[in-house]
């Protein structure tokens, strides 16, 4: 099946939003009941993302099956680490990622499209999102530690970095 990712632009707004509460709803049915629990990210929080062009989406036959953050630069929740990153060279960023669940294989191209446009990417994801830290591991990311957002809550940080060697 053919695919495409481009930025998300505002007639994408309606869609990107149902397409999280989908993704709200699975996790919270799905032993994830605490990551995004508060809504987030919202209509308004998606769309301060279009506006910035920070926010992707990847679409199949005019609809849209998956969507991320991606952007590159430092990351302020990124700057502390319970740990230590891979390496400290310039970095991509993926955020909120999300996918449909209808065509098997989105969170792979999604990682793909991150890993193709930064040589190396840092992600991080809630405890409870085994999907997410599956994904992450199954494509090559290492875990780095503990990092904290801007409320206090914690998350697990991830890095990509293809010249790292695992001992």
């Amino acid at each position: 099946m053919e695919y495409t990712i481009t930025k998300a632009c505002k007639k994408d707004l309606n869609e990107l939003v149902i397409l999280y509460e989908e993704a709200r709803n699975f996790m919270h049915t799905h032993g994830n009941p605490n990551q995004w629990n508060d809504g987030h990210p919202a209509a308004d929080d998606l769309l301060k993302d279009i506006e910035q062009g920070i926010l992707y989406v990847l679409k199949s036959d005019g609809k849209i099956d998956g969507a991320f953050v991606y952007y590159e630069g430092i990351d302020p929740t990124y700057l502390k680490i319970d740990g230590a990153w891979l390496n400290n060279r310039p970095y991509g960023v993926g955020h909120k990622v999300v996918s449909s669940r209808k065509r098997k294989g989105t969170g792979s191209l999604i990682i793909d499209y991150l890993k193709k446009h930064s040589h190396y990417v840092r992600m991080d994801t809630h405890e409870d999102n085994l999907p997410m830290q599956n994904l992450l591991k199954k494509e090559g990311f290492v875990y780095c530690g503990t990092i904290y957002l801007a409320n206090g809550d914690p998350r697990m940080a991830f890095m990509f970095d293809p010249d790292y060697q695992q001992t």
